[in-house]
């Protein structure tokens, strides 16, 4: 029983504070820290999140994007010290937890209907 204390208040120390609301169905730009040989960039992914898992310090999103003609996913730790920053760059309106059907779907058929924020929801 203490011992899960101790962890919830490491764990409270490492979780970011900075981070916009995300939901399913947005789309955002990670900007990830790449290292290349002694040197450190930051490259962003920009994509829609398809799937959310919260779960504190270890909660991820998955992003996919459409790069040349092929979709690719990725798995984001949104706590992680590699993530520099997470940009919303817009939200759609869906009405399922994971759009895992969006795998399926090529063109105008991937598209999302926006979602319009009001002021006082947005953050």
């Amino acid at each position: 029983m203490q011992t899960e204390t101790l962890v919830r208040s490491i764990e409270k120390d490492l979780l970011k504070t900075d981070l916009p609301t995300l939901r399913v169905g947005d789309q955002v730009k990670v900007g990830v820290l790449i290292r290349e040989g002694d040197k450190e960039r930051v490259q962003p992914y920009q994509g829609t999140i398809i799937a959310q898992h919260r779960a504190g310090l270890n909660s991820t999103i998955t992003v996919r994007k459409i790069f040349q003609g092929v979709g690719v996913e990725r798995i984001f730790l949104i706590h992680s010290p590699r993530i520099n920053f997470i940009e919303r760059i817009r939200s759609s309106r869906v009405r399922r937890a994971k759009l895992y059907y969006l795998r399926d779907r090529v063109g105008k058929q991937a598209r999302l209907q926006e979602r319009f924020i009001r002021e006082d929801e947005a953050q």
